[in-house]
């Protein structure tokens, strides 16, 4: 089913297009860099956010062939406005407060080792929240289709973004330590549109 656009969605791309020009980014990337300078109305985004199109057409491909898709926390999973799709999200389960306990581990990072179990490769994880849960997939063999890193805060965010970059793995994240919930599930559902297009 197509998704019905509001008009209040419409006039925000429209004012956003005109304080800024991303017509010469691959479309993809544009659309991602769009979606989430619409949840966010913060135009330093335009700057800040790493795309890479080669990433978002593999994380595309794998929406289309059904891959599963896990979160770091429920603010992000509610986000994700497709229905339809498997969203794993474990952290709330007291098997990952178990599990971190045990591990002496936060429980998003426990989280992203039971979610790893239940997905196995080809995922696409997206983290909007937890740092240690975007450092603890980088410590595994994941094999992600996509990252979209972009996790929020003052301790630790911008490093695991950086370290995300530094791995390699298909991704999406941005410079410094702005991040969080709605542009996390913005980036994806930017994928999610374009999906629902072709």
């Amino acid at each position: 089913m197509s998704r019905v656009v509001h008009p209040i969605e419409v006039e925000s791309y429209r004012i956003l297009r005109e304080r800024v020009d991303l017509s010469h980014l691959p479309p993809l990337t544009r659309a991602v860099t769009e979606r989430v300078v619409h949840a966010s109305a913060d135009l330093a985004y335009v700057d800040e956010l790493v795309c890479d199109e080669a990433a978002l057409e593999s994380g595309l491909a794998a929406l289309r062939a059904g891959a599963p898709v896990v979160t770091d926390v429920a603010m992000v999973a509610a986000g994700i406005t497709r229905a339809g799709l498997e969203v794993v999200c474990p952290v709330a389960e007291p098997a990952a407060a178990e599990l971190g306990r045990a591990a002496g581990i936060t429980r998003s990072a426990a989280a992203v080792r039971i979610a790893l179990d239940r997905v196995g490769p080809g995922a696409v994880w997206v983290v909007g929240c937890a740092p240690t849960a975007l450092v603890e997939l980088l410590t595994l063999d994941a094999a992600p289709a996509l990252v979209v890193g972009l996790p929020v805060g003052f301790v630790g965010a911008a490093e695991s973004k950086a370290a995300l970059r530094a791995s390699g793995l298909p991704a999406v994240s941005n410079m410094g330590e702005k991040g969080g919930s709605a542009v996390a599930a913005a980036a994806l559902n930017a994928l999610l549109y374009t999906e629902e297009k072709s």
